[in-house]
Order: C-alpha cells, then structure tokens, then sequence
C-alpha cells in the first residue's frame, strides 16, 4: 500500500513539474528572455530545495535508530549514505543530465511549447530502448503497444511542424531548433533506464531518502555543468540587463525566474520517486502523456495553434497510456492469483543497512 502511495504522490508532483516546467521556460524566452545556458541552468539550480525533506527523513532516521538498543543499532545514521558506487553513476547522469538541459532549453528558444512537446514525447521510444538494453525491462504486448501508440502520437506533426514556425525566425533556426529537441528527448531516454540501473548496481539498500541524496548529486554536478557554460558564455553579467529589458517588467522577470527553478525541480523528483517505486519505463510513459497535456496548456495560455492533427496526437497518445495501464492492471491480477505473490512495503525513513 504505501508502495501504491508513494507512485501516486511521485506520479502528481512529476504532472505539476513536466507541464508547468516548459510553460514557465517558455515564457521566459517569448518575452524577451534570451539566455540559453541560464535557462539550462535554472532546470537544475533549484536542487536546495531537496535538502528540505531530505533533512526530514535524517532526522526520523536518528530518531527510529535511538529507540534501538545499541547492540542492535551500532552505527548512527549520517547524513548522506550514497557510496562510492553509487556517486559515482550520479556524478556521469549528472553531466548527461546538464547537456539535456541546455539541449531541451535551446529547442524551446526556438519552437513552440506545442511543437517541442510531440517532439520531446519521442523519448519514450529512446527509454524503452536503454530500458531493455541496461535493465532488461520485460515488454507484453500492451507495453509495445503503449510505446508504439505514444512514439506514433509524438510523431505524427513533426513532418507537418513547419507551420508553427515562430515569426521573424529563418527556416535554419527553426530546423536546428527541431534537431536539438530531438537530441534532448534522445539523451533524457537514456538518463532515465541509466538511473534505474545506477539503483540496481549499487551494492546498498535504496530507500527513498537516498533516491532523494541521488537527485541532489545530480543537479549538483549538472548545475555546475550548466554553471561552466554560464561563465564562459558571460551570463551572469547579462542577467540584470535582461531583467530591466524583460517585457513583462523586472519584478516578474524574477518571479518567472525563481518559479521555473522550483517547478523543475518537481519535475525531476517525480522522475526519479517514479523510477524508485515502479520503472524507468513508466516514467517515460507518464511524462509521455502529461506532454500532449502540456500542449493543450500551451494552446489556452500562449494561444498557440491547435491543429486537426495535433488533436489526433493527443488521442493518441491517451489511447498509449490506457494501453499501459490495462496491461499492468492484468499483470497485477495475474499475479495476485499466485500463492506465492507478496507485496514489498517501501518505508520513506527507512534507516538503511550500513
């Protein structure tokens, strides 16, 4: 039950940061914002805020561990329990996850929040590739399904794209735009089977307080890929100018600011409760089906257009998720049946095994 939980809660802040993170990006860059390495690094920057309920679990850890006795309980717990091993996985998905940011970030610079979305949703194909490759994810016919349906949906516009091409932008940008949006759902697909991976090789117990100091090592070492590029690109000198210049006026330049570091932040704790409690997979298929969700909030808020076959990928895409999820309702019964089924309870303060 607290398994089912802790999906669910994983599965509402990962909607809240997958559409509200892109719409926030956009409207940094369609009134005057210009910084493609500062917005990368507000994808990321935001990861302090881990600290919050990280600090919460510490401390309910030492507090299960003094009702102990000490012949049972020799060591105290500390702060950060990730080893070597595990840092170490983080420290590479970190890296790949900077590059992704400034990858997604430049594509958005350049299409539409509508358009980026189908374009984005083909990561799922990606991550159902890794996903086999590293983790040797199980598929039945209602998973391929889903991937097919959600990857078709995804791809159905990007021929017919053109016509959302942003005024006063030359074909040129607007393809290299497409080809990096591309790559970013090319590199996420990858991040997301490597941190289910990274989980499986860690030679020690993963609770949700160390998927929580997984996520902190990530951001840390992706900010500071995002923070390199900021230095040599001279954007931090460029951050007050572009505030009094925002269109929107400066108070609001910061608010626009400070709102995307945290929304991302739900965003990528969502990915990663999700992978914890399920599969890399599922992520990638939630985040699949929120984009087209996204679009349809691009549409009403930034008055984007919404053509026929945009609809057409929206019905698709659901029709990939029910998929999905009639499948695992199947399988979950399936395995009910059998004797030997057993349900893992998944305990967030967990003190782990040193």
């Amino acid at each position: 039950m607290k398994t089912v939980i802790l999906l669910l809660l994983s599965s509402f802040i990962l909607s809240i940061g997958s559409c509200g993170g892109p719409l926030l990006l956009r409207l940094y860059f369609i009134h005057g914002g210009q910084r493609i390495w500062f917005s990368s690094w507000l994808q990321t920057a935001g990861f302090p805020i881990i600290l919050l309920p990280l600090t919460i679990t510490y401390i309910h850890r030492r507090r299960l561990t003094n009702r102990l006795p000490p012949s049972t309980s020799p060591h105290k717990p500390t702060f950060f329990t990730i080893k070597p091993r595990l840092f170490l996985t983080c420290v590479v998905i970190g890296i790949l996850s900077g590059l992704d940011s400034y990858l997604y970030a430049y594509g958005m610079a350049r299409l539409p929040v509508s358009t980026s979305s189908l374009i984005i949703a083909t990561q799922l194909a990606f991550t159902a590739g890794f996903a086999f490759v590293l983790v040797k994810q199980k598929f039945n016919w209602y998973s391929v399904t889903a991937v097919v349906l959600l990857t078709v949906g995804a791809g159905i516009l990007a021929v017919h794209s053109g016509g959302d091409r942003p005024v006063n932008e030359s074909n040129r940008e607007y393809v290299i735009g497409f080809l990096m949006t591309l790559a970013a759902a090319a590199v996420y697909g990858f991040i997301l089977p490597l941190i289910e991976f990274g989980y499986r090789k860690a030679r020690q117990q993963i609770t949700f307080g160390l998927v929580m100091e997984t996520q902190v090592v990530i951001l840390l070492f992706a900010t500071g890929f995002c923070t390199v590029g900021m230095l040599l690109n001279n954007d931090f000198k460029a951050i007050p100018r572009e505030a009094k210049e925002y269109e929107l006026g400066e108070i609001k330049y910061y608010l626009v600011v400070v709102f995307s570091a945290v929304v991302w932040q739900f965003n990528l704790l969502g990915v990663v409760g999700v992978i914890f409690t399920a599969s890399s997979l599922l992520s990638g298929i939630i985040l699949a089906v929120l984009l087209p969700i996204t679009e349809v909030l691009a549409v009403i808020f930034y008055k984007e257009k919404f053509q026929i076959l945009k609809g057409v990928s929206l019905a698709i895409s659901l029709m990939g998720f029910a998929s999905y999820f009639y499948g695992e309702m199947k399988e979950s019964k399936k395995q009910a049946k059998t004797p030997i089924a057993q349900s893992q309870s998944i305990d967030i303060f967990q003190v782990p095994n040193p």
